[in-house]
């Protein structure tokens, strides 16, 4: 059976694929009496949606949100939420030529070995379309953290080997998105969008690292021993199309640090405890410490692209693929938004165990 809800206190659900009528989410859990400002799900959906500048796919969605259940007077009722993101610009011609073609990178041939039906038209149900949902959910999941103090921040920190400067402190929003590579560093920006430019011109397609940090978090946070707070932010993340490495804090640097560097001593600040460094990214023990939880996800160059590659199709005969359709050369920008959400949905449903 397939698994197309996630969470315990929390539970979204998603349905949908890349070409059908729509796509959308049922949030299982959310809290009565929350009001919900739908001008920032709004914006929070734009910054995910395709077609918004010359680096994405230029299939062009509205992705819209409309409420079918849940709320009522702008106030959630306790109930189960429906969210639904219509389709509007499919070009399902588009992806005739690959009815019978496995693309590389591509989940294709294992959705026909698995299921024994698939819907090849933008890649159905495995396309990373399906996660509108997710961020309209995770819209609301960051309202709610956003009244507890809790902030969730990430950008693009690399292109390919492109690589931004440490930031001093948290980029803003007003920073991350006045580039459309959402890449807080001026200078870096401009090499980064420079970069997928030409990757676009020439057929291919590029990968990277998102940063993402959390703060105003309280320490204590996470579910040990197998509900720590990195395997549930884990969980939600690793489930995000084309991401293929997590890190927190020092991450694969912490394999080279001796015990005396990386850990994290504990000291006073504002009558509170907290962590002189943090080595450890925000995470001790499986709980978060109080300080900012800072994590690092790698994502894969986008499968699809215009250059010819080698396959088979269905009847088992190699084939040479020149793919068709509106691709991201890039995916980093657009998931910015969905790491967010998907961070902030990880974080609420622990939160709910707490309370």
């Amino acid at each position: 059976m397939a698994r197309n809800s996630i969470g315990k206190n929390l539970t979204i659900t998603s349905f949908g694929e890349s070409h059908g009528a729509a796509v959308g989410v049922v949030i299982n859990g959310f809290p009565s009496n929350f009001g919900v400002d739908f001008e920032a799900v709004r914006v929070f959906m734009q910054r995910r949606r395709p077609g918004q500048s010359a680096i994405t796919t230029q299939r062009n969605e509205r992705d819209e949100v409309q409420v079918l259940s849940g709320m009522y007077e702008g106030k959630t009722l306790g109930s189960p939420i429906t969210l639904l993101i219509s389709n509007e610009d499919q070009q399902s011609a588009d992806y005739d030529g690959l009815k019978d073609v496995y693309r590389p990178g591509h989940a294709d041939w294992l959705y026909e070995q698995k299921y024994q039906h698939r819907d090849h038209r933008g890649g159905g149900r495995s396309s990373a379309r399906i996660t509108a949902g997710w961020v309209a959910a995770g819209a609301l999941a960051i309202q709610y953290l956003e009244q507890k103090g809790i902030r969730v921040c990430a950008w693009v920190n690399q292109i390919s080997t492109i690589e931004a400067p440490s930031p001093n402190q948290t980029p803003t929003l007003e920073q991350i998105e006045q580039y459309a590579v959402r890449c807080w560093h001026p200078e870096t920006a401009q090499l980064m969008e420079s970069a997928i430019t030409k990757a676009k011109e020439e057929g291919d397609s590029l990968g990277g690292i998102i940063r993402c940090v959390v703060e105003g978090i309280p320490a204590g946070i996470g579910e040990p021993v197998f509900g720590k707070l990195q395997a549930i932010l884990g969980l939600y993340l690793l489930n995000i199309n084309a991401v293929k490495g997590i890190a927190f804090g020092e991450g694969f640097n912490a394999a080279t640090m001796k015990g005396s560097e990386h850990n994290d001593g504990w000291t006073i600040q504002d009558d509170e405890i907290h962590g002189n460094t943090n080595h450890s990214g925000g995470i001790v023990g499986g709980m978060s410490t109080g300080d900012p939880i800072e994590l690092s996800l790698a994502f894969k160059p986008t499968s699809t692209i215009a250059k010819a590659q080698n396959t088979v199709n269905k009847q088992g005969e190699s084939v040479i693929l020149n793919a068709a359709g509106r691709h991201d050369p890039c995916v980093l920008p657009r998931a910015v938004p969905i790491v967010e959400a998907m961070t902030a949905l990880a974080i609420m449903d622990l939160l709910l165990e707490q309370s």
